[in-house]
């Protein structure tokens, strides 16, 4: 039996979600071969919370934690933290530093997939379409005729490095840009904002699965919202549609853009990159390292889907995270 540490929790405002996805990776861990450990990262405590919900402190020195006189080493760790620090690499390089093998991407990947600037910047030389955008730093002057003239109107106004929708607001005149931009200075010191894209958004899975790179069935998204914000994404204030509505041209498109992105990058572990078709050739928003894994999440929508149950799922992200198998 290995010890699976499963890290959840996190320092941002996505810390809610990541306690639910990580009790969903606890609960459907295959109980036949590995125990699970459920371990709350904060900013003020790392500790181990056992079934009764008490805490026993993690020591950072090799990750390791003692109950009742008893240390508990860990053979591997899930990473089920959305946002900073299991999504833009810090906890990849801490982990890779320690010699313990863990579920996500590298350290270099999660960085550069969490920075939406340098991430689509990165793809843009493979050919692989995005929306026209403009980058603010905090402290900048903030020219509204610029930004209009550069993206148009509507646009969207992004915190460069957050999660679940997070800060994002859709600006329809020039009067309502400072307000955004404001609204997203408080997630980010650095923002993209990003022309309108008018067509079907689908979210693409991308995983690596018995050792092949697999594209999930896609979900076309349908958002009650103005957009697929935070309510759309957790409050069931959208439609999933899972096999998306979309020709098998585009599919195949949209699949081949995902896989190359997923290549491009070197990634490991589970990937969902969220993509608009505009006039029929998809287009890429960004891509998430550490998707949601609740029950209503798009990845465990996609595998079931594809016949891919979550306990088969969770163990295959664990096998592969091991340099041999095991």
């Amino acid at each position: 039996m290995k010890n699976i540490a499963i890290i959840m929790g996190g320092y941002s405002s996505e810390y809610k979600i990541s306690l639910i996805s990580g009790n969903v990776v606890y609960q459907f861990l295959d109980k036949t071969k590995y125990n699970g450990f459920r371990i709350h990262i904060f900013k003020e405590k790392w500790v181990y919370v056992d079934d009764n919900n008490d805490e026993f402190p993690i020591d950072k020195n090799d990750f390791t934690t003692t109950v009742n006189g008893s240390k508990i080493t860990f053979d591997c760790v899930f990473n089920a933290i959305h946002g900073t620090p299991g999504e833009d690499g810090l906890m990849q390089a801490y982990f890779e530093l320690i010699g313990m093998p863990q579920s996500s991407c590298d350290y270099y990947q999660a960085a550069l997939t969490f920075n939406k600037r340098d991430m689509l910047s990165v793809l843009k030389p493979y050919g692989i379409k995005t929306a026209t955008s403009y980058y603010l730093n905090k402290g900048e002057h903030i020219n509204t005729a610029e930004i209009v003239k550069t993206v148009g109107l509507p646009c969207f106004v992004k915190p460069n490095k957050s999660g679940s929708s997070f800060g994002i607001s859709k600006v329809k005149t020039e009067a309502e840009l400072p307000i955004a931009i404001e609204i997203a200075y408080k997630e980010d010191n650095e923002i993209i904002i990003e022309s309108f894209l008018d067509g079907t958004e689908v979210s693409v899975g991308v995983i690596n699965y018995q050792g092949k790179i697999t594209v999930l069935p896609i979900t076309e998204i349908v958002s009650e919202n103005d957009f697929f914000d935070y309510e759309a994404k957790y409050e069931g204030k959208s439609q999933e549609i899972t096999p998306a509505r979309i020709s098998d041209e585009m599919t195949q498109k949209v699949s081949e853009a995902a896989k190359r992105a997923y290549e491009v990058l070197k990634m490991k572990g589970f990937s969902r990159s969220e993509i608009i078709f505009v006039d029929g050739e998809p287009h890429m928003l960004e891509m998430n390292t550490i998707p949601g894994l609740t029950t209503e999440s798009l990845i465990p929508q996609q595998a079931k889907a594809a016949g891919i149950s979550l306990t088969d799922l969770f163990s295959n992200a664990i096998n592969l995270a091991f340099p041999t198998s095991i």
